[in-house]
């Protein structure tokens, strides 16, 4: 059988200290002599020795020095809705029955599967899903300039 446990605080509602004795006795952090490293200045310089073990101080850490490629990603709907205002523009080519759309150019780096293919569309992208690149080809079209591993090597060295 379970218990109920009155709380400590309901006991103090309408004390003015709460148990705490003097009112100035429990003053937010004033009481403990401030927050963090408050103190640790000026006049504190005897302390600061006793500081530099704990890493207060100064960077520590590091910070990757390959740099990282910001994906940037569309969808498969975003080309199919888009298809005719993009063709209009010049945006992309249209060669047969075929569409040309560079990725790059549109402003993308990744192709992602969300949507239908309807058209043969032959993109050239430096990332894909792999259910994007099925749905193209399922489609009859083709997904080139996939970034490889030794790709994205030298990419990151320039």
């Amino acid at each position: 059988m379970t218990t109920n446990k009155r709380k400590k605080n309901s006991r103090q509602r309408g004390s003015k200290t709460h148990g705490y004795g003097s009112m100035k006795k429990h003053r937010g952090a004033g009481s403990r002599g401030g927050r963090g490293m408050a103190g640790s200045g000026k006049r504190a310089d005897t302390n600061k020795p006793s500081n530099w073990k704990e890493k207060y101080f100064g960077k520590y850490g590091f910070k990757s020095k390959k740099q990282s490629v910001k994906i940037k990603p569309f969808n498969l709907l975003y080309i199919e809705d888009k298809l005719n205002s993009l063709l209009k523009d010049k945006m992309i080519e249209k060669e047969n029955d075929i569409y040309n759309i560079d990725a790059q150019k549109l402003g993308f780096n990744k192709l992602l599967s969300k949507g239908k293919v309807s058209n043969k569309l032959r993109i050239n992208v430096m990332y894909a899903s792999k259910n994007a690149v099925e749905k193209i080809k399922a489609a009859g079209g083709e997904v080139t300039g996939l970034a490889t591993k030794e790709n994205k090597e030298a990419e990151v060295k320039h």
